[in-house]
């Protein structure tokens, strides 16, 4: 429904730019594919205006559109091979040349990038293009007027890099560190303050939300509870070393580290190689946020401990683990948990940052997953076992991030983090997508 609003909205609406003086937001709506898990964002693409749904990597450079299936827009521009812009992204190859006929996808002495699917570890070289970007606004409540970006740069790609990701998603938006991701594309265009917010919802009928260029207020429900008064602070970790398919020397990762020191159960630290928690000059180990897997996958030591524990303190519930489902190895009959305003009454996992008492608490909503068994609903411990020696030790997953809001203040390079919202009586699909009337 919200959906085909925003579009009407986008109709009937002119386009203006609101002073920098103002604090507003751009905003988007998320959904969760009820298939893969996975997140997509609704932006505003070419001429006209069309809504074009993409799927939302939290880590990746620029962002990439599907041009060989009905790109048609008439302000579509691509980037010369020796111009300023495109010696500016870093990433271009030789010039591409192309001997079919004109089109997005195809020109001479055009500027070429590698568009990835960080799902699927999936790459193609595909040529470089500007084109008209549109996104409501927003006060921190309620949706305000749109906002034209003329020249939004982004990469084409074949459709055959959609494999993997959600069926309706056209392409892939980029939330990562560089200044070509679509959230610093939009401050650096419009002098807003680098920062961007997201509140990822665990519904897949009911959007989340992306909040980009504000540092608050973020208002939701009808109480006008603003989420911003709750964030709690901790670095965002540079990585020296990047991790796409193709690499590119002496560049750092444009993912997002967070310096996790420990991780306690209901409280009570577990026994982890430290050493594992720390990124090296190589760029293993660490501990990053990602939106290409749907639950948070832990190095096996890891995986070993934190389960190990969970079962133990669970045990004082007189909870009594019962068959697994994969990829999960610790499951729970559902008609034995008691599930309270945070979800399922379970023990607690607080994922220690840079003091004692600083720590991102996961409760049960975002520790446990409902499914379905032959003997009736299980609840199963949402983690992953990632195997011995992955390149990062910690990779916080989808799942772990609903429903909490995650602020990244990229001008002072920190993340700002909520813990579940649902103890304050809201959720992240209840940001109000109505436009001022």
């Amino acid at each position: 429904m919200a959906f085909y609003f925003f579009f009407f909205f986008f109709l009937l609406s002119p386009f203006s730019i609101p002073s920098p003086a103002h604090a507003i937001s751009f905003v988007a709506p998320i959904d969760k594919d009820n298939s893969t898990l996975l997140y997509s964002l609704t932006i505003y693409l070419k001429t006209p205006l069309q809504p074009t749904r993409l799927h939302l990597d939290l880590g990746a450079s620029f962002t990439w559109v599907d041009c060989d299936t009905d790109y048609n827009s008439s302000t579509y521009r691509h980037i010369p091979c020796a111009s300023p812009l495109c010696i500016s992204l870093g990433h271009n190859i030789s010039c591409s040349n192309c001997f079919n006929p004109p089109s997005p996808s195809c020109a001479n002495d055009s500027c070429s990038l590698f568009p990835e699917n960080s799902v699927t570890r999936k790459t193609a070289i595909s040529t470089a293009l500007t084109d008209s970007l549109a996104l409501p606004t927003s006060d921190g409540s309620i949706q305000g007027p749109p906002i034209l970006l003329p020249a939004y740069i982004f990469s084409c790609s074949p459709p055959s890099l959609l494999q993997g990701l959600a069926n309706n998603v056209t392409g892939l938006a980029a939330f990562g560190r560089s200044n070509y991701s679509l959230p610093m594309q939009v401050s650096n265009t419009f002098s807003v303050p680098r920062y961007f917010a997201l509140c990822l919802s665990g519904s897949t009928s009911d959007p989340g939300v992306a909040l980009v260029g504000s540092v608050g207020p973020y208002y939701f429900s009808s109480q006008k509870i603003d989420l911003s008064k709750s964030l709690v602070y901790t670095p965002l970790i540079l990585n020296p070393v990047g991790s796409t398919v193709i690499a590119y020397a002496g560049e750092p990762s444009d993912e997002y580290y967070i310096n996790v020191t420990s991780i306690n159960v209901n409280g009570k630290p577990i026994q982890i190689n430290s050493s594992l928690l720390t990124v090296d000059e190589n760029g293993f180990g660490g501990t990053k946020l990602s939106t290409a897997t749907p639950y948070t996958v832990l190095e096996s030591s890891i995986y070993n401990a934190l389960t190990d524990a969970f079962v133990n303190e669970s045990s004082a519930l007189n909870l009594t683990a019962t068959n697994a489902v994969k990829p999960f190895t610790v499951c729970y009959s559902a008609f034995d948990i008691i599930v309270t305003r945070a979800g399922p009454g379970v023990p607690t996992v607080d994922l220690v940052l840079q003091r004692d008492d600083v720590f991102w608490r996961v409760f049960g909503s975002n520790s446990m997953v409902k499914l379905a068994a032959d003997g009736g609903d299980i609840w199963c411990l949402g983690f992953v076992d990632g195997g011995i020696n992955p390149r990062t030790s910690v990779v916080i997953g989808g799942h772990q991030m609903e429903d909490n809001l995650l602020q990244f203040d990229l001008d002072s390079n920190r993340l700002g983090f909520t813990s579940s919202v649902l103890l304050k009586d809201t959720s992240c699909s209840n940001f109000n997508f109505s436009s001022k009337g």
